[in-house]
């Protein structure tokens, strides 16, 4: 592979195919004019493999596709996937809002083994910007089936899209846990299935992490093991294994009209606000823990008791491995200010995600990069980096601004919308009319002013009716 020169340069390189680059991906297919590709080290596109569990949903609806929310006429939503897998009717059918899991993993797989621009088995090395041509030079290495890294290349960008995602954490004190050589096994709950039977051969499993993850991967283990021998024990450091926050008014928190609220905040504030909302995403769903309750119960019926405990309030203070097969746990009983020891054979993590950091792929920017007092990168409201006047091309970033955006930044439903105010951003033109509104709930006082002095506007000047329809969407405007 040879260097493009950049004299011509490509008008967007994205770093990462998720499922946030993809829905980028998949809108800007329909503007021939803008010249992009999309680079990602993986084989192929996979979708939190490790977590595809038999019969889980989504908790978003389908409509929170690639495309729908901004283009539901785009021929890569997911209705349409389903049309040319010829399951259309049985999904009307099924009457289905939330899809299962791991279909959603086959719709963006279709959505990815179609898009020319494409291309897996790349990795992203380095990026630099090249004041002469004012473009990014983007230094990536072709990886061969093994793995190993081929003839290195250079490829030319006006603008960037970086959505390198998250990665599994494991908290401080349970790092001494993880060896992976280790007879007892310690799983991070992103790779549960893959190492489920190794799982269930151990004598009694311990899953940490009170939310959606852990209660998924402490329900299947529940239903794989035999009544009276579950011997599982499920831990959360929150006061109780709380359901999400799912009620209609609730979910407007993942609006574009919340977003713009929050960006707006103070800082400290922002920050005070996510460690308020944790039951906006870090909670259960309601028909999750109601399938726990229903299986514990129905082993009460002939078989006592299960031996499952469910210990929320509950943190791991130190860990440890004791010999070949078992695992120590010191614990924290927090309501009550007391401690126990909890000797274990497995354990699964289901400890979230964080971040990766921006600087594996943008260090040479890092000097450019304006950061706020906690020092996390300021970004704009179009999901841009801000940077140094030096720096001519724009940074976008997907899936990182959580404390810039609020609690919808890794959503689902927000993923279409934010990628089509990113085409409109590299255009300098209305590709796709946004909505001005989208949520009953009104945030914030700017909101609640253009609101109320709107509505008195229109008693003191009423408006004559109009038959002008708007041009459709995704024309430029």
């Amino acid at each position: 592979m040879t260097a493009p020169d950049p004299r011509y340069p490509l008008d967007l390189v994205g770093v990462g195919i998720g499922p946030a680059n993809l829905s980028l991906a998949a809108l800007l297919d329909d503007h021939p004019d803008l010249r992009a590709a999309w680079y990602e080290q993986r084989p192929d596109f996979r979708w939190h493999p490790g977590l595809l569990i038999e019969g889980t949903t989504l908790q978003v609806p389908f409509l929170a596709d690639l495309v729908s929310l901004a283009d539901p006429t785009n021929p890569w939503s997911f209705l349409n996937y389903l049309k040319h897998q010829g399951r259309l009717f049985p999904f009307y059918f099924s009457e289905r809002f939330h899809c299962p899991r791991a279909e959603y993993d086959d719709y963006c797989r279709w959505v990815s083994e179609q898009l020319p621009a494409l291309h897996f088995h790349h990795r992203v090395d380095t990026v630099r910007w090249n004041a002469e041509y004012e473009v990014f030079d983007v230094d990536l290495t072709p990886l061969a089936a093994d793995g190993g890294g081929l003839a290195t290349a250079r490829v030319h960008a006006r603008n960037l899209a970086v959505g390198i995602g998250t990665a599994p954490h494991v908290p401080e004190p349970l790092r001494p846990l993880i060896d992976a050589t280790a007879t007892a096994p310690v799983i991070h709950s992103a790779d549960y299935l893959q190492h489920r039977e190794r799982l269930l051969a151990a004598g009694h499993i311990t899953v940490i992490g009170g939310g959606q993850s852990g209660a998924e991967v402490f329900l299947d283990l529940l239903r794989r093991r035999p009544a009276g021998g579950e011997r599982l024990h499920w831990i959360s450091r929150s006061p109780a294994f709380s359901p999400m926050e799912y009620s209609k008014l609730g979910l407007e928190h993942f609006t574009p009209d919340y977003s713009r609220y929050f960006r707006e905040l103070p800082e400290s504030v922002r920050d005070q606000l996510l460690r308020d909302q944790w039951q906006l995403y870090r909670a259960v769903d309601q028909e999750t823990l109601g399938d726990i309750h229903d299986e514990l119960y129905r082993r009460t019926v002939t078989d006592g008791w299960p031996d499952a405990v469910l210990s929320p309030g509950v943190a791991v203070r130190t860990a440890g491995r004791v010999g070949a097969h078992q695992l120590e746990l010191h614990l924290d009983h927090q309501p009550e200010g007391g401690r126990s020891r909890l000797l274990t054979n497995a354990v699964v993590l289901a400890t979230g995600y964080r971040e990766r950091p921006l600087q594996s792929v943008l260090a040479s920017l890092d000097g450019d990069l304006r950061r706020d007092a906690a020092g996390r990168p300021v970004i704009d409201q179009d999901y841009r980096l801000a940077l140094s006047p030096s720096i001519g091309g724009s940074v976008f970033v997907l899936n990182a601004e959580r404390h810039s955006h609020g609690v919808g930044a890794p959503d689902l439903g927000l993923i279409a919308h934010r990628a089509a105010g990113i085409v409109n951003a590299l255009t300098g033109q209305a590709r796709y009319r946004l909505p001005e509104r989208s949520a009953f709930t009104t945030f914030g006082v700017r909101a609640h002013t253009r609101l109320t002095e709107g509505a008195e506007n229109e008693r003191r000047d009423p408006q004559p009716f109009s038959t002008t329809l708007p041009p459709p969407r995704g024309i430029t405007v």
